[in-house]
């Protein structure tokens, strides 16, 4: 057994789609109607067969307060690993990337954590 799609709930489909695309770098995989959204993935450009990241909408009363109640408590909803964090943050704050946590380094692995526009902080991880 593997995971293959793991999805982030999101305010808005297609501002989410041009976050996750054009400003962090994801490649589009699948972007078909599914009742009155979209079933909207992307890959990592360095693993385009590998996990898909889902974009799903938070429409159910649940999901919305889920989402609310992370961001308002600052918790991260994913960790996306990179090679070079430094150079990472760069890269994102020069495209106007909101960060709430700088790279830190804890134990072994540095972390970031920044606000993707769409309802969530994203965690970004350098082991």
């Amino acid at each position: 057994m593997k995971i293959i799609v793991t999805s982030i709930f999101v305010e808005d489909q297609d501002k989410a789609l041009e976050f996750y695309a054009d400003t962090l770098g994801f490649v589009k995989k699948h972007d078909v109607p599914a009742g009155e959204h979209r079933w909207i993935t992307l890959v990592s450009p360095e693993e385009q067969g590998g996990t898909e990241l889902l974009l799903e909408p938070n429409e159910h009363p649940a999901a919305k307060e889920y989402q609310q109640k992370l961001f308002a408590d600052g918790i991260p909803v994913t960790m996306f690993g990179v090679q070079d964090i430094d150079a990472e943050y760069k890269r994102l704050t020069e495209k106007g990337v909101k960060f709430t946590m700088e790279p830190t380094k804890i134990g072994d692995v540095t972390l970031a954590v920044f606000d993707d526009t769409c309802g969530n902080l994203i965690q970004i991880m350098q082991m």
